[in-house]
């Protein structure tokens, strides 16, 4: 309900044309659905889940706390409310291999999901994962920019065409930020992936 009140108060705002709501997959109970289902009936409305792994293995390994059938479900749940659907997803978690990374596009080009926000690992200092990563460097692949952007081209070939990509990378504050520290900007990165995906 206090959520509820909170889309509400911001529709009133007279600049306000439509919400775009993140959210994980597994909180999306049914009468909050139910009333969203209501609400993009008379505004944009667009729900985000952060799904990061299609695998189970990766998930239970980050204590994600959820499924990949909790996603698949979720995803195909707000949908049948007549919501448009987003995902996040996340790559370089420790234990996938590339085409575990690339299958992503697969499974997730199976789900009626109309935009995708991608980006690479970053350790974050301060972090479980980050202390980690201090431990032992060698469990995690961190992408090199070239790396990335090879990967990302790959990618995009096995997704659906129809789905819009809002984000390619993203950069965490650097004072935060441990590792890959690449230095660029994302205006600068999605340029070079621009451009690679037009060779």
């Amino acid at each position: 309900a206090e959520c509820i009140a909170k889309y509400e108060e911001a529709l009133r705002h007279p600049q306000v044309v439509g919400l775009i709501i993140g959210t994980r997959p597994d909180c999306m109970p049914q009468p909050l659905l139910d009333y969203l289902s209501e609400l993009a009936k008379r505004t944009f409305l667009l729900v985000e889940y952060g799904v990061e792994s299609t695998y189970d293995e990766t998930l239970d390994r980050i204590q994600r706390g959820h499924s990949w059938q909790c996603s698949v479900d979720t995803i195909r749940r707000t949908h049948e409310a007549g919501i448009l659907v987003g995902a996040h997803l996340i790559l370089g978690l420790p234990g996938e291999t590339l085409e575990q990374m690339l299958s992503h596009a697969d499974r997730l080009s199976e789900l009626p999901i109309t935009t995708l926000k991608i980006h690479q690992l970053q350790i974050i200092r301060g972090t479980i994962m980050a202390g980690e990563y201090m431990r032992d460097p060698s469990a995690f692949h961190l992408f090199t920019e070239e790396e990335y952007i090879s990967l990302i081209v790959d990618f995009v070939a096995r997704l659906r065409p129809d789905i819009v990509l809002e984000r390619f990378v993203s950069q965490s504050p650097s004072e935060l930020l441990l590792a890959p520290r690449w230095g660029w900007k994302n205006h600068e990165f999605t340029a070079k992936i621009r451009k690679a995906l037009l060779r």
